[in-house]
């Protein structure tokens, strides 16, 4: 660190999504569709002055040997929608959606988020991800058609037209011919009160990377480690010059948990505890069939790891992302549980956790600030274990800490998302 200024740190909340890290068996687990749900994790994020709310969102339900996954489903609310209604009850909390840009057309993305804008008085932003799944393509008319490879290239296009509408936003006409659009016509709502909404990307990939650099706002990070950190901030960082763009321009938040407790003890003995709730036996079968392609429903968790082969491309688990190749991620986790003495549980809870920052709120509190201090990151999208009350112990003793420090606000200082975090109104192009 150098004797420059304090940076503030930026703060998000993720509204727990159809997935295990929620813990569906705690007694304070609540709905993940009624209202007063999202109503609850929105105002919480809000009375702690946090920048914006954000909503995951999948296309298809994830299935195992053909049927439909029954560990991690649950009813989800079209988030735009879900976001339209949290507008009336917040005041400056940003609102931010996840929507496929291979399933959506520019036009139609570029008219909901500049109504959302519209209607929350400048607090939208975009989640844009792709997909080159055939399996969640199926519920659509084109099918899971786009190549890998071609993901970014369509979404890049898609912000772009979408960008392009904006700007023409108020009579006047875009005309676009591209590789992926071919669009002339005119948007039906006002040029957003932001001009453009913020637009957040996910992808980790070099193209996911230079998308970022050359589109994004705020970069969703899976890089939550110091030193992993502070890689991928250089790198992404380094990319906005080609774009000509500054590195204040775009926000890299990593997405991560947090245990607290009255000791450093405690914490951890508590995050242990969350990790075993979340990986149930039946859960790590779950992982382990996602990898291995093979029905292991007789399998001993508390043994260690099958010991055949994985089966590529089997088709067993279907709406999952795929983690790589299946014979090197078996070969890797054979040698975490040789080296760690793990069961096949085990094994699965090492892997596959978040990094959680985990200790008493002062020490959770320093943490944070010393990564985004390091360059590691400049803020923290925050993902709970608890549906709708994860995020209140945060916001009640960690802070207030991080406000002492004088890292974090006290009171909004505006009342746009693009305010919240610093970003430049982008004039019309």
């Amino acid at each position: 660190m150098t004797d420059r200024p304090l940076k503030q740190i930026h703060l998000a909340a993720h509204f727990p999504g159809v997935n295990n890290t929620t813990v569906w068996t705690d007694p304070a687990s609540g709905s993940q569709i009624a209202f007063d749900s999202f109503r609850h994790l929105a105002r919480t994020a809000e009375r702690g002055k946090f920048d914006f709310f954000f909503l995951a969102e999948g296309l298809r339900l994830r299935e195992v040997k053909g049927r439909i996954h029954d560990l991690d489903v649950v009813g989800r609310p079209e988030s735009i929608t879900v976001l339209n209604a949290l507008a009336a009850v917040t005041t400056h909390l940003g609102l931010a959606a996840t929507v496929n840009a291979t399933f959506n057309e520019p036009y139609e993305l570029a008219r909901r988020f500049a109504s959302l804008d519209h209607l929350s008085g400048g607090r939208a932003a975009w989640n844009v991800v792709t997909s080159s799944d055939a399996f969640t393509g199926e519920n659509f008319r084109r099918g899971g058609y786009l190549d890998r490879a071609d993901r970014y290239a369509r979404a890049a296009e898609s912000v772009e037209l979408a960008r392009e509408f904006w700007d023409a936003a108020d009579g006047g006409t875009v005309r676009h011919q591209g590789p992926q659009f071919d669009v002339e016509g005119t948007l039906s709502v006002p040029r957003p009160p932001q001009g453009h909404p913020v637009v957040i990307q996910a992808g980790d990939s070099d193209g996911g990377r230079e998308f970022a650099a050359a589109a994004a706002d705020v970069i969703f990070s899976r890089h939550s480690t110091l030193a992993a950190g502070q890689t991928f901030h250089a790198d992404v960082k380094r990319r906005l010059a080609a774009y000509g763009r500054k590195p204040d321009e775009l926000k890299i938040m990593p997405g991560v948990t947090y245990v607290l407790g009255d000791t450093e003890a405690e914490a951890v003995e508590r995050a242990a505890e969350i990790r075993r709730a979340q990986v149930s036996p039946a859960t790590a079968i779950n992982y382990l069939e996602q990898i291995w392609g093979i029905d292991l429903s007789g399998h001993d968790v508390d043994g260690p790891l099958p010991a055949v082969d994985p089966v590529r491309d089997s088709g067993l688990v279907q709406g999952r992302t795929s983690l790589g190749d299946p014979l090197e991620i078996a070969a890797k986790w054979r040698a975490v549980a040789a080296e760690k003495k793990l069961s096949s549980r085990e094994l699965v809870i090492e892997v596959t956790g978040r990094q959680n920052f985990i200790g008493t709120p002062a020490s959770v509190a320093a943490q944070l600030d010393l990564h985004v201090q390091s360059d590691a990151a400049d803020g923290f999208i925050l993902v709970p274990h608890l549906t709708p009350g994860g995020l209140d112990e945060f916001v009640d003793k960690v802070v207030p800490l991080l406000q002492e420090r004088g890292v974090f606000r006290t009171e909004y200082t505006g009342t746009t998302l693009r305010d919240h975090l610093g970003l430049p109104v982008p004039g019309r192009r």
